[in-house]
């Protein structure tokens, strides 16, 4: 898959064209240019992102989640449709995890379309299980399934991390700013 010649990075201000422009293709502007600025504000938030360095600087997918208390609240995973069923959001999805265990949290929440069997088969790949459902979460009127994660800080989980890793992250070079 490092056709695209791609890095993974923590995604800053200087991001934030792309960020914006990413999140239109994939949500139709889900977020704004200052939502996603609170964003990179806070220090509870990890925004990660996906480039080809190839196609110069050109974000291919980011994931952000808030770390509240001892949880992960995975709030984006957002792949170019282009590039999806590429392995990306496998990819970014670990190191969201990976980024929670760094950082000591416990569990890790998120809501997902009812619709969107691919990502909920992605959630439980990694050992999401349904906790519950909003209803009509989303402006279309949608419910969202409620997905956790837990004890994603015992050693089990970080021994699937590792195991992950081989087979997840040979299509990333690196993690930088």
């Amino acid at each position: 898959m490092n056709t695209f010649n791609l890095k993974l990075k923590l995604l800053t201000t200087k991001n934030l064209y792309e960020i914006v422009a990413l999140d239109k293709i994939c949500f139709g502007g889900l977020w704004s240019w200052e939502t996603y600025q609170k964003e990179l504000d806070s220090s509870n938030c990890k925004l990660l992102g996906i480039f080809s360095n190839s196609y110069s600087e050109y974000l291919l997918a980011m994931g952000c989640f808030w770390a509240i208390l001892e949880e992960a609240h995975i709030t984006i995973l957002a792949v170019n449709p282009q590039y999806q069923r590429q392995g990306l959001g496998q990819t970014l999805l670990y190191f969201l995890l990976k980024v929670a265990v760094d950082y000591g949290l416990e569990r890790a929440t998120l809501e997902v379309r009812i619709s969107n069997l691919a990502a909920i088969s992605l959630y439980q790949k990694f050992g999401f299980k349904i906790a519950g459902r909003r209803s009509k979460y989303y402006e279309d009127g949608e419910d969202a399934l409620i997905l956790w994660l837990s004890d994603i800080h015992q050693p089990e989980f970080k021994n699937n991390l590792n195991k992950w890793h081989g087979r997840i992250c040979k299509c990333v070079n690196t993690l930088g700013d």
